[in-house]
């Protein structure tokens, strides 16, 4: 079994600052054209839009852009968190966009997308948390686009369970909550989230609308060991959640948490093969994977299992 060791006194961690890891070779990836990446940074900037895709500086940009996806982050670019693997600015937010809903609704009626992805910042200085900005997004989406599938990944909302329901309630078809990691790394990746308090959510979205789908992931490659990873995800299916992500977790600069394994494509062929064992309807598992990273094709695979179905 692991042996549980505090994060901060693990000898084994590498601390922020260490040398830029050298990727593996599974890891490398071809740019795509250009034209349509172009098209969509155009879209996003005039209508004055943030995506995680760029604020993250996810790997998988060019290629989802190039097919016209986009992950929307709304309620500005500056995060009231401190999570140590996440590149988004950290610091004092500004005042909401009232025409923000709006501007991503019109946004994904352009690109044509027939699945939206909504995500924020985490924006603790609200009243609500931002838990009726997401609502008022969902809401816009839907009148433009009422075929089309919402999913949302929301922060924790500390915990505050009305708030959880105010997003809920407008009824995307997915709520997304990300464990990012297992608990004993909690305090070194996600300093002021808590595991027990993230799996509570995830809980209420399932309890309040059964046939709302939910779903979670985690980075690998942080340091966790084999057993409290399978753990995690025994821990996320016996709270209601039907679909699972897991990919690697690669620093996007210096000023992160440094990568302690690559893992290999056949470790995460085997998560996969353990998450689908474990009962979840949907599991994407890879090296590239990431919460919105074909989100489409992973939801048209949970078919018509049962255990879920539209919200």
């Amino acid at each position: 079994m692991d042996q549980p060791v505090h994060p901060m006194k693990d000898p084994n961690l590498k601390a922020p600052g260490a040398p830029r890891e050298r990727l593996a070779p599974w890891l490398k990836k071809r740019l795509p054209k250009q034209d349509t990446v172009q098209q969509v940074r155009s879209l996003v900037d005039g209508l004055e839009l943030h995506t995680v895709c760029s604020s993250a500086r996810c790997p998988n940009q060019n290629e989802c852009w190039s097919k016209k996806a986009a992950t929307f982050m709304i309620m500005g670019d500056i995060c009231t968190r401190t999570c140590r693997f996440c590149t988004v600015p950290k610091g004092k937010p500004a005042a909401l966009d009232v025409a923000e809903p709006d501007n991503v609704a019109e946004a994904a009626e352009k690109l044509g997308l027939q699945h939206v992805v909504v995500t924020s910042v985490d924006r603790d200085d609200l009243p609500d948390q931002g838990a009726g900005h997401f609502a008022e997004t969902i809401h816009a989406i839907r009148k433009r686009l009422p075929e089309a599938v919402i999913e949302v990944l929301t922060p924790d909302f500390r915990g505050e369970h009305d708030l959880v329901d105010v997003v809920s309630d407008a009824r995307p078809d997915i709520f997304n909550h990300n464990l990012e990691t297992v608990p004993r790394l909690y305090t070194r990746v996600r300093p002021g989230a808590g595991y027990e308090r993230s799996l509570a959510v995830l809980r209420r979205v399932k309890e309040r609308h059964p046939q709302q789908f939910t779903k979670s992931g985690l980075m690998l490659g942080l340091g966790e060991g084999e057993q409290e990873l399978d753990e995690v995800l025994r821990d996320l299916r016996a709270s209601g959640v039907d679909i699972l992500t897991l990919g690697q977790y690669l620093r996007p600069s210096l000023a992160q948490l440094p990568v302690e394994r690559f893992i290999p494509p056949e470790e995460f062929a085997g998560w996969e093969t353990r998450g689908r064992e474990i009962g979840f309807l949907a599991v994407a598992s890879g090296p590239f994977v990431r919460s919105s990273y074909n989100a489409d094709e992973v939801y048209k695979a949970l078919g018509t299992r049962s255990g879920a179905g539209g919200a």
